[in-house]
């Protein structure tokens, strides 16, 4: 099932349990506007290339669109459509002032040079510069994008208004990006495994812990969670897949990571098929890679007793009616790897204020955030009588919905 259809019917189902009126329901899964541009650039060969930019926003009822940019060369525009339709209800699960929107460049960014992705990155901007900014719509990295872009971004953005840092998050420190802002989604992680095991008696230290994906997500949840004390059995990435019944050395492994670009051939471990991490015997499974991966084929083999999306819609719906009937507790995507827009929107505020904080303070604030995102998902849970992903749904939907009638938007 792809992205755009698993969203949708997790929107109708919560829409059903907070019983909208049809038009209202409706009009919220309209994106407010979708933009398809054309860039053309001089390649370092002298011939002339053209790529597909494009933005949808989704919507604006609580406050500026805010997603990612990514530059793949595979950009499929109904996951584009579902990824800005997620970060709508994301933004109001943290409940901090967004609405959603995604964005790319179809290319592969392998195949460019730095001056070309820079050349290409400046095209697409002069194409969309009317269409974002501070209080309208504030792109962040995504695949295949990072600080640089989000830096030519800025530039080229500030040529037509004036310097302006808030228009993008996820920069490089020197230009006003925010301290922690690399450790944010995997921190996220970690405070929203801490406040689930809180609400089961458990702590995170000597939990049993697997992570698919060893990127930027994967590689900081187990850092964090390997200092709280929590034993990380198994890891996987492209490279490759490891495991240590013990608990892996994280810190060496980080260290073998940086030198050989992947897990593949780590000694503190024993390489196993990557594709049975998934079926590894532990408490907790991160999923932190792809989407779709937990589905009916593998569901029934997992041994987790809770799983915690670190990436954007790793469960099939098919999976999570087999999961919960074994009594597995997920916390959703939507909910538990909303840590990095919510560091994000530290940075914005940051830059608007032109008033840097220190990284104990953008962590403290997360923490805080985090935690009170998860009391706000029960809450929901309790009233509707509904799973962790149809309460952080329903509570998503719902302070879209409340803004979209009080600002006199329903049809």
């Amino acid at each position: 099932m792809n992205a755009l259809v698993a969203t949708n019917r997790n929107f109708k189902l919560a829409a059903r349990l907070l019983e909208l009126d049809s038009k209202l329901e409706r009009s919220l899964l309209i994106p407010f506007r979708e933009i398809k541009v054309e860039c053309t650039i001089p390649k370092d060969d002298g011939s002339l290339a053209s790529f597909v930019g494009f933005r949808v926003q989704h919507d604006n009822a609580r406050g500026p669109m805010k997603g990612g940019i990514r530059y793949h060369p595979e950009v499929d525009p109904d996951e584009v459509n579902a990824l800005a339709q997620l970060m709508t209800w994301k933004t109001a699960v943290a409940n901090i002032p967004y609405g959603g929107a995604k964005g790319g460049i179809g290319c592969d960014p392998g195949e460019l040079s730095v001056s070309e992705l820079e050349r290409l990155t400046r095209v697409f901007t002069q194409k969309i510069h009317d269409l974002i900014g501070i209080h309208t719509d504030v792109p962040a990295p995504d695949m295949g994008t990072g600080p640089q872009t989000m830096a030519w971004i800025l530039d080229e953005y500030s040529k037509f208004h004036g310097y302006s840092p808030a228009v993008v998050t996820g920069k490089p420190t020197d230009l006003g990006g925010s301290l922690g802002r690399d450790a944010a989604t995997g921190r996220g992680v970690l405070f929203a495994t801490e406040a689930l095991l809180n609400e089961h008696g458990k702590s995170i230290s000597g939990q049993r812990f697997v992570i698919q994906g060893f990127g930027n997500v994967g590689s900081w949840a187990a850092q964090l969670i390997h200092e709280s004390g929590g034993k990380i059995v198994a890891v996987s990435d492209i490279s490759g897949a490891v495991k240590n019944s013990k608990g892996l050395d994280i810190p060496s492994l980080l260290n073998h990571v940086k030198e050989k670009r992947g897990v593949k051939g780590f000694h503190g471990g024993d390489p196993i098929d990557p594709t049975s991490i998934l079926v590894e015997d532990c408490d907790i499974l991160i999923p932190a890679a792809l989407g779709g991966v937990i589905n009916r084929e593998n569901a029934n083999d997992i041994k987790a007793k809770f799983i915690i999306e670190a990436a954007n819609h790793p469960t099939d719906p098919e999976a999570d009616e087999i999961l919960s009937k074994k009594g597995v507790v997920i916390l959703p995507d939507i909910y538990a790897n909303s840590g990095g827009v919510t560091v994000s929107y530290f940075e914005w505020v940051q830059n608007i204020q032109g008033f840097l904080w220190d990284e104990e303070k953008v962590n403290n604030e997360l923490r805080t955030y985090m935690t009170k995102g998860f009391k706000d998902v029960k809450e929901m849970c309790k009233t509707h009588n509904c799973d962790l992903r149809m309460g952080a749904f329903t509570l998503g939907v719902n302070r879209v919905a409340r803004a979209t009638v009080l600002r006199g938007w329903e049809a």
